[in-house]
C-alpha cells in the first residue's frame, strides 16, 4: 500500500531488454539508500519490486503485462518518474489508500493556469474509468493523490497546487501526456458490493 504522496523524483536512466519485459533503471539520488532489494516502490504510480540497487539508482523489472497496461512500454531513457515508498503500520496517511495497481490510463487534454501558480488539468479516460469517480473523491495520477474537481462520463479533471507542481512530475507534464491512472479503492469495493443488488432490482 502506497499514499500517493510523492518522496522523491527520479529519472530513468537505462532501459535494457528482458525477455518480454523491460529493466527499468532509475537515479534517484538519496532514496536509494534508504531502499533494500526485495522492496515495493510505487514508480508513478505502478508497484514495483526493487530487483537491484547501488547508492542512487534503483533497477526495476516490468514484465510484458505491466507494459501493456502503463507508459512504460514506451517510456524513454531521460523521462521523469515519481517514486514513493511502500506505507508502513503507523504512518501517517496523508493523502489516501493506493495500491499501486494501474487500471488504466488518461490522457491530459488541457492545462490551464490557477492564480496562485497552481494549475487544472482536464483528462480523458475510459467510461469504465470514470464510473467509479465521484466529485471531490480521490484519484491516483502517475501516483500522486489527486482530488477530483468535476467527473464526466468519459473525463475528469484535477487541480494541482504549485507545490504538487514542483514536486511531482506533473510540473513539466503537458497536453498528449498519457498518466497512470487509479481509481479509489473504496469506491471499487462499493461498486462490486452493490452491483447484485442493483442487477436484481434492474427493471
Amino acid at each position: 500500500m502506497f499514499t500517493g504522496l510523492v518522496e522523491a523524483v527520479g529519472t530513468i536512466e537505462a532501459i535494457r531488454p528482458r525477455g518480454a519485459g523491460r529493466r527499468l533503471e532509475v537515479r534517484c539520488g538519496a532514496l536509494a539508500q534508504e531502499v533494500e532489494v526485495g522492496d515495493s516502490i510505487s514508480v508513478s504510480g505502478c508497484c514495483l519490486t526493487v530487483v537491484a540497487r547501488d547508492d542512487e539508482r534503483l533497477a526495476f523489472d516490468a514484465v510484458a503485462e505491466t507494459l501493456a497496461l502503463t507508459w512504460f512500454g514506451e517510456a524513454q531513457v531521460g523521462e521523469r518518474v515519481n517514486l514513493e515508498r511502500a506505507l508502513r503500520v503507523g504512518d501517517r496517511l496523508g493523502g489516501h489508500l493506493v495500491q499501486g495497481h494501474v487500471d488504466g490510463l488518461a490522457e491530459i487534454v488541457a492545462r490551464e493556469h490557477e492564480p496562485g501558480g497552481g494549475a487544472r488539468f482536464r483528462l480523458r479516460a475510459e467510461r469504465r474509468l470514470c464510473r467509479d469517480m465521484i466529485h471531490k473523491g480521490s484519484v491516483t495520477l502517475d501516483g500522486v493523490s489527486l482530488t477530483l474537481t468535476a467527473v464526466e462520463p468519459e473525463a475528469f479533471e484535477v487541480a494541482l497546487i504549485p507545490h504538487t507542481l514542483a514536486v511531482t512530475t506533473f510540473g513539466v507534464r503537458r497536453p498528449g501526456d498519457r498518466v497512470h491512472l487509479e481509481t479509489d479503492l473504496v469506491g471499487k469495493w462499493l461498486r462490486r458490493i452493490a452491483a447484485p443488488y442493483l442487477e436484481a432490482h434492474r427493471g
